[in-house]
Parts: C-alpha cells; structure tokens; sequence
C-alpha cells in the first residue's frame, strides 16, 4: 500500500510539473557562433565560378565575372553570389511567444487564443503564429566586410502575425491570393509531387510557385496547415507561407540572379529556390545539411526535433541566395 501511495504521489507530481511547462513559453536565443549553420554560408562564387565551394546546392550566377550597373549610381565591379543569414522566425501556437527571444511570453492583452495541434476529430489541420525578426548576423559579425551589398541593419522584431487580421481567416487572405482558387484543383496538388522530389534532390521548382513541396501547398498564405503530418513539417509549411506572404505584400525583394546584381527588385510571387531553412529551436542543426531548401522533405532531419512539452513551437533561421556588383 505505501508503494501504491508513493507511486501515485510521484506520477502526480510529474504530471502537474509537465502540465506546468506545457503552458509555458519555452526556446532560447540562437548563439550566433555555435547555433548557425555556418557552412549553408557556401557556395561562394565570381560570376559562375565557385570562389569555395560548398555542399549544398545553389542556384545559377551570372556567366561573367565582370558586372556594370547604372542603379543607384554607375559602377563597374565584380559579380559576387553567395548566401547570407537574414531573418528568425518563430513559429509558436502560443499568441505573443517569442521562441528565438529565449521563450519570453508578452501579455498582448488580447483573447486570441492558442493555435492548435491537430485532435482526434480533425487529425490533419493545425495553426501556427509566426514571428518575423530581422536577423543581418554576417553585417553584425562584419564577416565578408568587403562585399558593399550585405543588409546594414539592427536586430527587429518586423512582424508579428497575432496582430494581422488575415493571418488566421481564409476569406480575408484571399483578397491576398485570389489566384489560389486556380491552384485548388486537383491537378495543381498533383504537380507538387514533382516540387517535393525535385527540392530533396536539388532545389525546388520555381515555376510551380503554388507549391511547397514535401511540405503542402502554399495556399492560402496564412497559418493554417491542412496538411499537417508533425510539427517539423507543419512549422516548415506555415514558414514557407509566411516568406511568400512577405512577397505578396512586397516587403521581401528578388535577390538571386543576374537581375538582382545592381539592387534587390520587387518579387510579389516567390522564388523558392533563393532561400534556404535552418532550425534554431527545440534543437539547432548544424553542420553539413543543416539547412535545407524550401520544400525538401523533412523525413531527413526531422527525428528527434520535436520534444515533448519542452519543444513543440518552433525556431527558424532564414538564409537568402545574394548576387551583387561589387565594387
């Protein structure tokens, strides 16, 4: 009987602590030196020649190494291309819980409630709230000092999703993405296959812009995932669509190829093939493969990823391909 009574007071006292940690806000900020994948730095190339070399796949550079742009001032300088660490994101069912911010939690005073995993009854959907931090770390840590074309900017929290209205309501995205009812067929889900294959192996198919590969589809851009399978793979999804909500709303530019050379241009449809993921939290990836292409199939890298209580919202770095003129 007293080992009855000692185990049933332990489970309790297990029990309340896990209950205790789920409803708190849990995550730590990225250490910029141990936590950052810093070989997804690479390839760095001159025109279209590999300068280092690295292991994961780029996309194209121009063919000379010689560069003139009149914009935002004439010059003449060299075709440079290489990936730079620009923005956190969070990805949290917790309303105002800032994950990259070390699991802070503000008191918005707002009833927005909490997203959800998905339940028995509806087993494939879930909602996430997204953070957006401007995160420049190559300017901060004056890496590649040479290279006029990397972001001088401070760290920011630039955008919060709890405070958009169209973040959660489909009716009001669409006025965002009214093309979506175009890729809602049948058909247009079946191309994404191809998207997913063609991510995990290389790089994912630009033209099928609709697509996020293994992870689903990119409609509507908001933080609902109808296709929710885990939480590496859903977070994935509802990060892909915030990047291409950002586009929509031209508040991300093009900044891959040889158009992008003299300054970054308006981009309203994604070019996924210029961005690459790296999860900060519950566990950092680094090393080789340690960030991925939009799109490619989570099933790699994502055991042991999602923790219970401890871990399950999410932190994401965001790396950009970059090509510029330096002069």
């Amino acid at each position: 009987m007293k080992w009855l009574v000692c185990v049933s007071v332990w489970v309790v006292v297990v029990l309340s602590g896990a209950f205790a940690s789920a409803v708190n806000c849990t995550g730590k900020f990225p250490n910029p030196i141990s936590d950052i994948c810093w070989e997804c730095l690479f390839p760095i190339t001159i025109g279209s020649t590999e300068l280092v070399s690295g292991s994961q796949p780029d996309t194209p550079n121009p063919s000379s190494p010689i560069c003139a742009c009149s914009q935002p001032f004439p010059r003449i300088g060299i075709a440079a291309g290489f990936w730079e660490p620009i923005r956190l994101v969070d990805v949290t069912k917790r309303p105002f819980c800032f994950v990259n911010l070390g699991g802070m939690e503000i008191d918005a005073g707002l009833d927005l409630g909490t997203g959800k995993a998905p339940g028995n009854n509806d087993k494939y959907n879930a909602t996430w709230y997204v953070h957006w931090y401007v995160y420049p770390l190559l300017y901060w840590l004056n890496l590649l000092t040479d290279l006029s074309c990397l972001e001088a900017s401070s760290f920011d929290i630039a955008y919060v999703t709890e405070l958009d209205p169209l973040w959660l309501d489909d009716e009001l995205t669409f006025l965002l993405n009214p093309e979506a009812i175009l890729f809602s067929h049948p058909i247009a889900h079946a191309a994404c296959a191809a998207d997913c294959v063609a991510a995990t192996t290389h790089l994912p198919l630009d033209a099928l812009f609709w697509c996020a590969g293994c992870q689903g589809g990119m409609y509507p851009m908001n933080g609902k995932v109808q296709a929710h399978v885990n939480g590496v793979q859903s977070s994935l999804l509802a990060t892909e669509k915030m990047i291409y909500k950002l586009h929509r709303q031209l508040l991300l530019p093009g900044t891959s190829g040889e158009e992008a050379l003299c300054q970054p241009y308006p981009m309203p449809v994604i070019k996924k093939s210029q961005y690459r993921t790296q999860m900060t939290n519950p566990v950092p990836t680094t090393g080789d493969g340690g960030c991925a292409p939009l799109g490619k199939s989570s099933v790699l890298y994502e055991a042991a990823k999602e923790l219970p209580v401890i871990g399950e919202d999410f932190g994401y770095l965001i790396w950009r391909k970059r090509n510029c003129c330096v002069f």
